[in-house]
């Protein structure tokens, strides 16, 4: 019998010990950051980001690293990962958020916020994060922060240049996904859905004629000399977001979740200051590499910004799209 205590004892003592090694390992554990662009700071906004994100979880004793774009996977692959806790933090396309609620989209409605400023504001000012992620928590994920990779987005093609949507008569656009082939409808223009790695050969071979993005785009993928025209429409704020493992970030203990929080409000810090000078540096670029730079008509901007509104509740119901309607209107 007191053998049998002293072998329960020791066993205990073993599993107590094992507990809390395994609970140092994973205090310890290295944040894996998985980048979605190349490790250009001057180009990439979302790279500005994560560089931000990794140096200061380092100054404050969290092991991180990076993992270069693609290295594990696709944007599918990651998300996969994400949701089940074998990636900390994956930089994502907003449209994969989307896919397991799509109230995010709202922050994609054309036309609803004049600046990332603008957007910053309507964030802080509402529930609409709290919502969000609400929604996606239960699936595995979480929205840390909304990483801009430009000032606002534009209208690429091979073609003409686009002063008011009439000019889009006859283009064929690549599209993120259904729910943007629906505004290109709204415009009178039509979309296909075309994974980035495969837009050039879509633009070479006329399989879609252009595409909506910031202007540093063409250059970061090599498209420069495929696009002929650039139309500065300014309808949204383009943005990725930082997407944390749910079941990572929960049991996160008390500093290194402070530690964590920090570094995001950091690394969006660094991305907003890239922001403000990062269309005019890429605008630049452009018209150097020969693509000519044009700008909306006044009505045509009007007439654009009807349009898109007709088609918010193409992506949201009427109450869904209200939310970030009445976000906008009260941080105007």
């Amino acid at each position: 019998m007191f053998r049998t205590r002293s072998v329960l004892r020791r066993l205990a003592g073993v599993a107590f010990a094992t507990l809390v090694a395994l609970g140092a390992a994973g205090a310890n554990a290295q944040v894996k950051i998985a980048l979605d662009s190349p490790a250009d700071p001057q180009r990439s906004g979302s790279f500005v980001f994560y560089k931000a994100l990794l140096d200061h979880l380092q100054a404050n004793g969290m092991a991180a690293r990076h993992m270069p774009v693609n290295s594990i996977g696709g944007e599918a692959e990651r998300l996969d990962q994400t949701s089940q806790g074998l990636l900390e933090v994956n930089g994502a396309d907003l449209a994969r958020a989307g896919q397991l609620d799509k109230l995010i989209f709202g922050f994609y409605a054309p036309y609803l916020f004049d600046s990332i400023d603008h957007l910053d504001r309507a964030v802080a000012g509402s529930d609409l994060m709290a919502r969000i992620n609400g929604a996606l928590a239960p699936k595995g994920v979480r929205v840390a922060a909304l990483v801009a990779v430009g000032g606002g987005m534009g209208i690429f093609n091979t073609k003409k240049p686009i002063t008011r949507p009439e000019d889009l008569a006859g283009l064929r656009l690549r599209a993120l996904d259904e729910n943007q082939i629906g505004l290109f409808r709204a415009w009178g223009s039509n979309g296909v859905v075309v994974p980035m790695p495969e837009v050039a050969n879509a633009l070479q071979t006329g399989m879609a004629d252009g595409y909506i993005n910031p202007p540093f785009v063409p250059m970061m993928f090599g498209h420069t000399n495929i696009l002929k025209h650039y139309t500065e429409a300014n309808m949204s704020v383009p943005m990725r977001v930082a997407m944390v493992s749910e079941q990572w970030y929960s049991k996160l203990g008390a500093r290194e979740r402070k530690v964590f929080d920090d570094g995001i409000a950091a690394a969006t810090a660094a991305n907003r200051a890239w922001v403000k000078n990062s269309d005019k540096a890429a605008l630049e670029q452009l018209q150097k590499a020969g693509i000519q730079v044009t700008g909306l008509t006044p009505q045509g901007r009007a007439r654009f910004k009807e349009l898109s509104v007709q088609s918010y509740t193409a992506i949201l119901s009427k109450e869904q799209i209200q939310l970030f309607i009445d976000a906008a209107a009260k941080s105007r």
